[in-house]
């Protein structure tokens, strides 16, 4: 598990570019399990000017390669908290896709909690909703042959990734303890949320099924939508722009009203 990290590191948490003109509000996205903050690089200009997007960087990958990843999602939450609590000024709404949609999920009802604030909008993306029987199995001892068959089912990683040996050493341990995260989570019952919930799945993804999507209506009482796009299960990055372009309109409605 990772240790606490005091104030002056918080910095490390967040990567955002350069604001294009006003912020009307941020836009925080939470990585898939064994990704960084890179894997979001590219939305910023698909996205309204308005919009500041605030990559989350957990430990464990790239830039924090040499620090210890989390292997459970309550002291990792704890930590969020304090990262993102300073850059809630602003309206802001959460995207995360798979593991990054249940750290985004209960990162929000710890908002919530904690210092009675929540999201303008929630983008849930490739998980099935949190009340469900997880799919995953433990991995905490599983072989590192079966973690990179696990990386080919998902037919993401490049193959010549796939056969570098020690670039595999470097990526699976993180892989592991955010698999941990997965496995270890327990669902506990709350009110829903009162945010608007957005919810994006894969036309080809055969690890979330369109049930497990729409199960997430339970979590909010505010409006629902579910938006089915091409690709598998990383359809984030197969259908970007459509992505994008959903989650623009969204939040372009709603820095103007604001």
């Amino acid at each position: 598990m990772a240790s606490v990290h005091s104030s002056n590191q918080m910095d490390k948490w967040l990567v955002w570019p350069k604001l294009r003109g006003r912020a009307a509000l941020r836009l925080f996205c939470f990585p898939y399990a064994g990704s960084g903050a890179s894997i979001y690089r590219s939305w910023e200009d698909g996205l309204p000017p308005q919009v500041h997007l605030c990559r989350v960087q957990l430990p464990g990958r790239e830039g924090r390669l040499g620090e210890e990843p989390f292997t459970s999602l309550a002291p990792l939450l704890q930590i969020l908290l304090q990262a993102v609590d300073p850059f809630l000024d602003l309206p802001f709404a959460f995207f995360g896709h798979s593991m990054g949609a249940l750290i985004a999920f209960e990162l929000a009802r710890q908002l919530r909690r904690h210092k009675n604030k929540q999201p303008i909008h929630l983008f849930m993306s490739g998980r099935g909703a949190p009340q469900l029987q997880a799919k995953y199995q433990a991995v905490l001892n599983e072989s590192e042959e079966g973690l990179v068959k696990r990386l080919r089912r998902l037919r993401w990683t490049p193959r010549e990734i796939l056969k570098n040996r020690e670039l595999m050493q470097l990526i699976l341990p993180t892989l592991r303890a955010d698999y941990a995260v997965c496995d270890s989570y327990v669902y506990q019952v709350e009110e829903p949320l009162d945010c608007p919930l957005s919810v994006f799945g894969g036309e080809q993804d055969d690890k979330v099924s369109y049930d497990d999507l729409s199960a997430w209506r339970e979590q909010t009482s505010g409006a629902f939508s579910i938006h089915i796009l091409s690709g598998n299960h990383f359809f984030l990055h197969q259908s970007r722009v459509s992505l994008l372009r959903a989650i623009g309109e969204e939040l372009g409605t709603l820095s103007k009203d604001g």
